[in-house]
């Protein structure tokens, strides 16, 4: 049996993470891509002053915006691959960041 996943892209990183990101930055959940760049910079900042590791967040954000800007498939692919890996953990962060509040 063959299973069927979704294909990445920015999009479907902001279905997914959207929620999360926003609760620790406060805001709505971000619906575009600029939106959601900006509340993880944002995050990453209120996780920072919960003395939470903000590598990933950070990396994330500036993969999001390189992939946004590529006009490349390949490299686009592969910018959202990594901005995948580095978000990976941010729902238990925000888990964490929920039960501090």
């Amino acid at each position: 049996m063959t299973t069927s996943t979704q294909p990445l892209t920015i999009d479907t990183l902001i279905a997914r993470y959207a929620e999360g990101i926003a609760f620790v930055a406060d805001e709505p959940a971000a619906t575009t891509v600029s939106d959601f760049i900006d509340q993880l910079g944002t995050a990453a900042e209120n996780f920072d002053m919960a003395r939470f590791d903000t590598d990933g967040v950070n990396a994330a954000a500036t993969y999001l915006a390189d992939a946004n800007a590529s006009t490349d498939d390949t490299e686009r692919t592969v910018l959202l691959k990594r901005a995948a890996d580095n978000l990976v953990f941010v729902d238990n962060l925000a888990d964490e960041y929920r039960d501090m509040c």
